[in-house]
């Protein structure tokens, strides 16, 4: 099970760090994906952008090859049962681990006018959404791992309290490092929200692609042989083995190591191959947007199975805690 914030535009980051992964989870596993619109209350509370976002986040994510018949893909707040799990899993949860949270202090010092109680409980929520469908698996990055002990402090929490309801969901990744995907300028990685310029969208248009490329930080280049790359030139090689043929990286690797690249040629190359990599997704989502009657089946389709997944689960919920007053 995973969800993705319908905030800012889908990137290359979030393909090879996330949905990459999923496009091989969706043969091997019985998949969960969820666009959490509630989530995203928590920081975004003007929903007059929040449907047209929702159906971006679908669009791409289908575009980048998530297949609709064969996993769940839905929205949050079409499964009820999400608020009911979220409000008894509250009830578990204390408010001194809650504010220890990374990414709550994270969100007070950024917005302290919208400390909410939604922000607070944000990792109530989010271990709602994954034991709802009783997940044993969580494809996450490094950033989500607190999150995902404190789902799991939750999960015992309630099998203690209860009886034995829940597995205790671990971090999922196909025994690889998980791949950061370097920002242009080298400051960090592509980001949703900030530093546009130096983040490739998988909506950017292809003269945008090139134009980002060519203004990526690079230097001189090495004047002894076998010099160590900086970060940021680094930075631009790994964006290669992400697109560019293997042949091409190598001759790349070698004119910097014999002290005769030429930045000029290697950004244009790597500007071709993004281009020819992001323009087939970014067609393929504008077709789908265009279609909101198809968009609306996906819906649909995606509520009813996690609907059906949900409703089994908040039974044998009931059931261990008492409250079921009928029989």
């Amino acid at each position: 099970m995973s969800g993705i914030r319908p905030t800012g535009f889908l990137h290359l980051g979030n393909y090879f760090g996330a949905i990459r992964n999923y496009l091989r989870m969706q043969e091997d596993f019985d998949c969960f994906f969820m666009v959490a619109d509630l989530h995203s209350l928590t920081t975004h509370p003007d929903t007059r952008e929040l449907k047209a976002n929702v159906h971006r986040v679908l669009a791409e994510n289908i575009a980048c090859g998530l297949d609709p018949g064969k996993v769940a893909l839905y929205c949050q707040s079409h499964v009820h049962e999400t608020a009911e799990l979220y409000l008894y899993l509250n009830m578990l949860a204390y408010k001194g681990e809650l504010e220890k949270t990374t990414t709550f202090k994270d969100k007070v010092r950024l917005n302290p006018e919208n400390v909410n109680a939604g922000l607070l409980t944000y990792p109530v929520l989010q271990t709602a959404d994954i034991i709802l469908h009783r997940a044993k698996y969580v494809p996450v990055g490094k950033d989500q791992e607190q999150h995902l002990e404190m789902a799991r402090n939750f999960v015992n929490r309630f099998n203690h309290r209860y009886g034995e309801v829940f597995p205790e969901p671990q971090a999922f990744n196909y025994n690889q490092e998980l791949v950061k995907v370097p920002s242009l300028d080298g400051t960090g990685k592509m980001s949703k929200s900030e530093n546009q310029m130096a983040t490739l969208y998988l909506a950017d248009e292809d003269e945008l692609i090139r134009k980002k490329v060519m203004k990526a930080k690079t230097d001189s280049g090495p004047v002894d042989p076998e010099t160590p790359k900086p970060d940021y030139i680094e930075n631009l090689f790994g964006l290669m083995r992400l697109v560019c043929a293997e042949d091409v990286v190598k001759k790349f690797e070698t004119d910097y190591a014999q002290c005769s690249i030429r930045y000029g040629d290697m950004k244009k190359q790597l500007g071709e191959d993004m281009v020819q990599f992001i323009s087939p997704i970014r067609q393929k989502a504008k077709d789908i947007l265009d279609n909101e009657e198809y968009l609306k089946q996906v819906m649909e389709q995606g509520a009813e199975k996690a609907n059906r997944s949900a409703a089994a689960t908040m039974l044998l919920v009931r059931e261990a805690m008492g409250l079921n007053y009928y029989h």
